[in-house]
């Protein structure tokens, strides 16, 4: 198997025909008006960053139009409540590289975002994202470098859209039952599950 490893640049060029030039011209260093469109009409980004103990890509989701166009170059991401991992914020601390991928459902093309980040605890900037009368512990401060739309073919190839290919839920391992064997039995797999729903709807914000 290990011969078949591609080990240089040369190799994986020789691979693939040179880039359209429509895909290079897409690229821009700024959200332009149809790149803001985009990025206001989704409710769900996932977040790329980078720190010494290697990468990490987290979900986050929200009403339509949650990340903020501050300005052509400036994104805004209010840090909702979660499970207090904050690895995406302790990469950010350590190394501000990050990389946006936005969804927008029904709709196949996604956008790309990569920059620089840094946490804000600035006090009006957090009562600006207050839901239910809660505010974000902190802002993801996005510094824009690159913005490029991705074409259709990954959600065509994937249907990922498509409600007759969507997973009963039923069908995989609920939440209950996955901490059930993580903890090996400490954590009770029914009531899990039980009280899920709720303490999700509680927890939001």
């Amino acid at each position: 198997m290990t011969e078949h490893l591609v080990t240089s640049m040369a190799q994986l060029e020789a691979m693939y025909a040179q880039p359209m030039e429509n895909s290079l011209l897409k690229e821009i260093d700024h959200i332009g008006p149809h790149y803001r469109a985009l990025i206001e009409s989704s409710p769900f980004v996932a977040l790329a960053t980078v720190g010494p103990e290697g990468l990490d890509c987290s979900p986050r989701g929200d009403a339509a139009g949650f990340v903020r166009i501050a300005d052509e170059r400036t994104l805004l991401i209010p840090d909702r409540r979660g499970n207090n991992r904050i690895d995406t914020l302790r990469n950010i601390v350590r190394d501000p590289r990050v990389a946006l991928l936005f969804l927008i459902p029904g709709v196949s093309e996604t956008m790309r975002v990569n920059g620089r980040a840094a946490l804000s605890t600035d006090p009006e900037l957090l009562e600006s994202f207050k839901v239910d009368g809660k505010a974000p512990r902190c802002v993801i401060v996005v510094t824009v470098e690159r913005a490029y739309f991705q074409c259709a073919k990954a959600i065509v190839r994937s249907k990922l859209w498509d409600p007759t290919l969507h997973v009963p839920r039923g069908k995989l391992p609920s939440t209950g039952a996955m901490v059930a064997a993580l903890t090996r039995g400490k954590v009770d797999a029914e009531a899990y599950d039980r009280e899920a729903p709720a303490r999700i709807k509680a927890q939001l914000y």
